[in-house]
């Protein structure tokens, strides 16, 4: 087989980046909200609780859709986090990450607990306190995607940092990173987006034990392209899944650069 017939297949491995390309958006979701479900029968097999990280954003709507539907998991021995919440958001506000994942999942499914980042009333003793829970065990599923500038959770190039000592920390969001929001109908102008945020780091993402990142449509392309084939750098701080012994990135033909 030629190189480039290799860098065209839907499946493909980037550095240690395991890449699946589905035919389309609805492929992709179900094929990784069944992995994601087999991981967690796997698990909940041969351990007592299984910890879990998920993201909030309509590009994961459809996996976390395929996932409620899965069959034998006993989600009262799983524990759920998220991984980013707005700063200033009124209380219950239909925007705030939690009041997404609310919605889409943990309404939704019978989990053994959930632990939701409540920035009120002080940003820094929650980031502290939220760190606190994720560090009592070790995080075994974390369910992620990329920004359209190439970030994970919210950490956007400015603020990414690779070795960051923190686990979970204040941020400035970039501009690029708040159009996206208005972009994904989740606020109506710009203004409207929050200047801050709470945020999961990189090296606490990056030490969950799985990793499945789905990232659908043609506007986050090049952020995809960035992460598979530029350098591993926080000027895309995505390209770090790269590094993971057991992250699969999943991708229909809009969002795979190679497609």
């Amino acid at each position: 087989m030629s190189s480039r017939a290799a860098i065209r297949s839907p499946e493909r491995r980037v550095d240690l980046l395991q890449v699946e390309r589905l035919p389309d958006r609805s492929a992709m979701a179900r094929a990784a909200g069944r992995a994601i479900g087999d991981e967690l029968r796997r698990r909940l097999a041969g351990q007592a609780q299984v910890r879990m990280i998920l993201a909030a954003a309509p590009s994961q709507a459809d996996t976390l859709d395929e996932l409620v539907g899965q069959d034998g998991i006993d989600w009262g021995r799983v524990t759920a986090f998220h991984m980013d919440e707005y700063i200033g958001l009124p209380a219950g506000s239909p925007q705030r990450f939690v009041s997404w994942l609310d919605r889409h999942v943990f309404s939704r499914l019978p989990f053994g607990a959930v632990h939701r980042i409540v920035p009120e009333p002080d940003a820094g003793r929650a980031a502290s306190a939220y760190a606190g829970l994720l560090a009592a065990a070790p995080i075994d599923i974390v369910c992620l995607g990329i920004g359209v500038n190439g970030h994970l959770a919210f950490n956007d190039p400015p603020v990414a940092d690779f070795r960051d000592p923190a686990d979970v920390k204040i941020v400035t969001l970039d501009p690029e990173c708040r159009q996206q929001q208005v972009d994904d109908d989740c606020f109506a102008n710009l203004d409207a987006v929050p200047l801050q945020a709470i945020t999961l780091t990189i090296p606490r993402l990056m030490r969950g034990d799985r990793l499945f990142c789905v990232v659908p449509g043609k506007a986050k392309r090049d952020a995809v392209r960035r992460a598979l084939s530029g350098p591993i750098s926080t000027t895309c701080p995505a390209s770090i899944l790269r590094t993971h012994a057991a992250c699969t990135l999943y991708l229909d033909p809009q969002s795979d650069p190679d497609a």
